[in-house]
């Protein structure tokens, strides 16, 4: 069906005449009746009966009137939905519940009038193939993974070290300590169930565990964050790593305990990933909202993994050692 002769179609019958649909078309009366004419052969019924003062709808035009009406509906909003600055901006974060969510819940109440579209992709690789691909507009990730690299025409941008803490039961060895050392983790095991080979995430704290001599404890399964809360207050050895930013519902009467690390500060790299030539306003108004945001201000070193791309402007602590030598067990 050929829109342009369904939008003639609704003009004459909003005009009343042919020829003054025409008018208002900028077009013949002959090019009117020849696109109607072209769509009551494609629906195969007559839609107008002619008469000397104009034309009026057959029952047939009745009917396919309200139809015609809600097909131009939907050609105005689908081109609506791509016109620059009307699409939403899609991005991807890691989690509904990772520090990014929160950064993007910050933009939208900073900017409500903006659209977002808010995706969750699985692992670094698929988001960057989208963001390449155009299927989302940006990504928050901890980039580069070992021995890969950005596509072309992809840029990455530090927009947040994400300070992690020690998160135990109230039975735990270090339970009732304000700030554990970093290096007295060693020989302990840090449970992560959702630490799937392959991913960012996976390599960070691998080489975060290899670095200071822990054990990063993947057997699962996987049942959500709940579930790790529930297992991590029943257990005497068991901990794992969460930040304030992790937006929690703590369960009641489980005493859980969020312990400050220092010597150094593990901090998690995230990076605003997109297209170098994506032309979305909305994007630009994203970026600019980061990078007016305060950096969380540390009173201790920090550690990063060896691949990990650097904030641009300084922190306020010093930046240790990417390969921290093991401390002695």
């Amino acid at each position: 069906m050929d829109p342009i002769a369904v939008r003639t179609f609704v003009a004459a019958v909003d005009a009343g005449q042919f020829r003054t649909a025409a008018a208002v078309l900028s077009i013949t009366q002959q090019a009117v009746s020849k696109r109607i004419a072209a769509l009551e052969r494609d629906l195969g019924v007559q839609l107008f009966v002619r008469t000397a003062r104009g034309a009026r709808l057959t029952i047939d035009g009745q009917v396919f009137l309200p139809h015609a009406r809600a097909l131009l509906l939907a050609e105005e909003r689908a081109a609506a939905s791509v016109r620059p600055g009307r699409r939403m901006l899609r991005v991807d974060v890691v989690g509904r519940r990772a520090a990014p969510a929160g950064l993007l819940r910050g933009f939208h109440r900073a900017h409500p009038d903006i659209g977002l579209d808010v995706v969750t992709l699985f692992g670094a690789d698929a988001a960057v193939d989208a963001v390449r691909s155009g299927a989302i507009d940006a990504t928050f990730r901890a980039v580069t993974m070992p021995g890969r690299q950005l596509p072309d025409g992809v840029e990455a941008t530090p927009v947040l070290d994400e300070p992690l803490r020690l998160f135990t039961g109230p039975d735990h060895e270090f339970a009732t300590m304000a700030v554990v050392e970093l290096g007295r983790l060693a020989g302990h095991r840090i449970w992560m169930p959702s630490n799937t080979r392959g991913t960012e995430w996976a390599a960070y704290y691998d080489e975060l565990a290899a670095a200071f001599g822990f054990t990063i404890d993947t057997v699962g399964p996987d049942f959500g964050l709940e579930a790790l809360l529930d297992t991590i207050a029943d257990s005497t050895t068991l901990a794992t790593f969460l930040s304030e930013r992790t937006p929690l519902v703590w369960p009641v009467g489980h005493d859980l305990r969020l312990i400050p690390l220092r010597d150094p500060i593990p901090v998690y790299p995230h990076s605003l990933v997109r297209r170098a030539d994506n032309p979305h306003p909305a994007l630009s108004t994203l970026r600019e909202y980061l990078a007016g945001l305060e950096p969380e201000r540390l009173d201790s070193e920090v550690w990063t993994p060896t691949w990990a791309r650097r904030r641009s402007r300084a922190r306020a602590g010093r930046t240790a050692a990417a390969a921290a030598v093991p401390p002695a067990r």
